[in-house]
């Protein structure tokens, strides 16, 4: 047992600033839960159409495990960014940001392992079938960990992870050093029983499909009050005459990309903030990615240019869930955006068959509308000793709050029964 090779052996760790001689295929096969951003076509379909850069402060640092034996296959990933802000996260730290910054000390640069603008659980740490997984997510995750250090980075953030990525970040040591990476020396100051990352939890609000077959039947799981309601708002649009139709990206015409590029720009002109996606992504992606992209358009025949929607959801399909991820319109009208953002994501899933919809961060206003709380998760690494300690305890403290909160958010469900649990 003494002479037994380990792990980092046979493996070696890159860091890359562009998937572009990656291969797609090899990529791919890592990705094993089904989440559409993940991909290899969406990832680089952001790198290569200008979404990403100095402009937003989004710089790709991919990590890749690479077979020491057979340098050119690709046994792990893990997708990660130097960010030089915290705008696109949806996990908030610019308290922390302040708190660096009144120390006289830089929050950023910083690394964050997630998906661009994109608020939505997946793994963040891709192991092919052939490697044991909670030890090799391990040395992935110290990977990063060493990284931020050679490079002085304030820290590592791991986002919107699933709960076993969870578990493995937030109780196992840095017990993996010597990693042969070509950046920087192991961090072997760091004792083997102190948790890789710091935990935090958040709230979204997620529709389960509870083996639904129309929407009157999910209807029918709700109170009389609020079918009423519910239905209510869906003849506000159809008694405006407005039409909504349902199409796969891989449909659209390049006017109709543009069309719904222009609408998606329309979002951030009227509230705040710059719109990272170019029309050349949203082109892209429907001649790449068409298949997992749900377009659902709203059109008013007696408008000015009735051909032109006035209206648009983009929703990305996964194997088991339905992504609710931007809007934008051109005119108001009443409960317009509960149909296209909601409600023609509620009939999709049951009508394809999907488990779980997420319409994105925030909005408490989708309880009443049939999305249960769910917590979210994401794991910190703080490289600044004493910062590291004091945002530990700050997390335990907003944990409490936000699992009563979650807790107290069920009370607005709009079903009859009461015994839905926390996700």
């Amino acid at each position: 047992m003494a002479n037994q090779p380990r792990l980092t052996d046979a493996l070696s760790v890159e860091v890359r600033d562009t998937l572009s001689e990656v291969d797609q295929k090899q990529w791919n096969t890592l990705c094993k839960d089904g989440n559409p951003f993940l991909s290899y076509e969406f990832l680089y379909s952001l790198e290569c159409t200008n979404c990403l850069g100095k402009h937003n402060g989004w710089y790709p640092r991919y990590f890749l495990l690479w077979d020491a034996k057979e340098p050119s296959t690709l046994l792990g990933a893990m997708p990660a960014y130097l960010k030089t802000n915290s705008y696109g996260e949806f996990v908030f730290d610019w308290a922390w940001a302040e708190a660096y910054e009144r120390n006289n000390m830089p929050y950023y640069p910083k690394l964050v392992c997630s998906i661009p603008f994109t608020p939505a659980t997946g793994q963040r740490i891709l192991i092919h079938d052939s490697l044991p997984v909670e030890q090799t997510r391990t040395l992935l995750a110290n990977a990063a960990r060493q990284f931020c250090h050679s490079e002085s980075y304030s820290g590592v953030h791991w986002l919107f992870v699933t709960e076993p990525e969870n578990q493995l970040l937030t109780t196992t040591g840095n017990d993996i050093v010597g990693v042969n990476t070509d950046k920087g020396a192991p961090d072997e100051q760091t004792e083997p029983t102190t948790p890789i990352a710091l935990p935090r939890i958040d709230c979204q609000y997620h529709w389960q499909n509870d083996h639904y077959q129309s929407f009157d039947d999910f209807l029918q799981k709700c109170t009389a009050k609020r079918r009423k309601t519910i239905r209510r708002e869906r003849r506000h649009v159809t008694d405006a005459s407005l039409k909504l139709d349902k199409r796969m990206g891989n449909t659209l015409s390049e006017t109709e990309w543009k069309y719904v590029h222009e609408l998606y720009q329309s979002t951030f002109d009227r509230k705040w903030g710059n719109p990272s996606l170019t029309f050349e992504f949203f082109k892209r992606i429907g001649k790449v990615f068409g298949g997992n992209v749900l377009i659902v358009f709203a059109y008013d025949d007696t408008a000015i240019e009735p051909e032109k929607p006035i209206a648009c959801s983009v929703m990305f399909v996964g194997d088991t869930t339905l992504y609710g991820r931007y809007w934008g319109c051109r005119a108001q009208h009443n409960s317009l955006h509960f149909e296209a953002c909601y409600y023609q994501g509620i009939e999709f899933c049951i009508d394809n068959g999907l488990q779980v919809f997420e319409p994105g961060a925030q909005g408490e206003h989708k309880i009443t509308r049939g999305f249960e709380p769910t917590i979210t998760r994401s794991a910190h690494y703080i490289a600044h000793p004493g910062f590291r300690e004091a945002i530990a305890d700050f997390l335990d403290e907003e944990r409490q709050h936000m699992e009563l909160r979650c807790t107290g958010l069920t009370e607005l469900l709009p079903f009859k029964h009461d015994d839905l649990a926390i996700k």
